[in-house]
């Protein structure tokens, strides 16, 4: 089966203040998302499933989606609070999405192989995408995933905290994933906080998980195996901010020896827009990448 390439767009960007997956970071109108399709396209993906919103389907769609389906098979995914397992309802005090992994579930009936999973709005570069489609072009146990691994200092902002998952790496596998939700830029290292005064310090070269996974199919049967198990943990005690991430159920595939995730090494630098200010530098950043003639100026339009 040919891989899809998953896109989580559902996000509003609360902390940047506005649609960031639709912002412009060139001077042709080019988003990220156009970036990441035109690498994904030279990689070889031609099958895309976009998780949005229905608050942002007619933006999206005229903005984004109409022009890809010259090029991809495109499906269109809603992550909609109420599609849960049966037997659960949504928490009255509830707004906030379910997470990555239950984005990523909200998808099943759309993915028939395997397939990638990455952000609308991080900038992930070309080899990435590249190494991540010639894994899942190539033939492997089902319980065999792999992810995108940055090292830290290529991932952080000037402009504020981030969220990473620092890896545990041996002999190429995943052996853990610890979700860091502060961590700030130390010049070429970083430090993170847990209680907000206390920083400890964090090495540049630390692999991170940016959120470019690549899956068997038999992941998507994982997710929803997993899924009422953990509503019935994380509900009673968070039922306004609980997330279902991804990185959640990849970490409990390696603890329980359930499958394995191999780490492609990926030097390039990840941009993103986090916060408002981070917009120059992704611009500047693409605008030289241009410059090398890495992008045309027109891309898949």
């Amino acid at each position: 089966m040919e891989p899809t390439l998953v896109i989580l767009a559902a996000g509003m960007g609360s902390r940047f203040g506005g649609l960031k997956q639709i912002t412009p970071v060139d001077p042709y109108g080019h988003a990220i998302i156009d970036f990441s399709l035109y690498d994904a396209y030279r990689a070889g993906f031609r099958k895309v499933a976009f998780i949005i919103k229905h608050e942002i389907e007619a933006d999206f769609k005229a903005a984004v989606g109409k022009r890809m389906e010259k090029y991809f098979d495109v499906k269109y995914v809603f992550q909609q609070l109420d599609k849960l397992p049966e037997g659960y309802s949504v928490p009255a005090c509830r707004v906030k999405p379910w997470g990555t992994g239950h984005a990523v579930l909200c998808a099943k009936d759309v993915i028939d192989g395997p397939f990638a999973v990455i952000n609308a709005d991080d900038f992930y570069g070309p080899s990435a995408y590249q190494a991540l489609y010639d894994f899942l072009s190539s033939e492997g146990p089902e319980n065999e995933h792999a992810m995108v691994g940055y090292l830290l200092r290529n991932t952080v902002t000037e402009h504020g905290t981030v969220a990473r998952g620092i890896c545990q790496v041996e002999n190429g596998l995943l052996t853990g994933v610890v979700e860091r939700t502060k961590i700030k830029k130390d010049g070429v290292d970083a430090a993170y906080t847990e209680d907000g005064e206390t920083w400890i310090p964090l090495s540049g070269e630390s692999v991170v998980s940016m959120n470019f996974w690549g899956f068997r199919h038999s992941m998507l049967e994982e997710l929803e195996k997993r899924f009422p198990a953990w509503l019935d943990e994380n509900l009673p005690v968070n039922p306004e901010k609980c997330e279902y991430f991804l990185p959640l159920v990849a970490n409990a595939l390696i603890q329980e020896n359930e499958g394995s995730i191999q780490v492609l090494n990926c030097h390039e630098t990840w941009h993103g827009i986090t916060y408002r200010e981070d917009m120059d530098s992704v611009v500047n950043y693409i605008a030289s990448l241009r410059g090398q003639g890495v992008y045309p100026e027109a891309l898949l339009d």
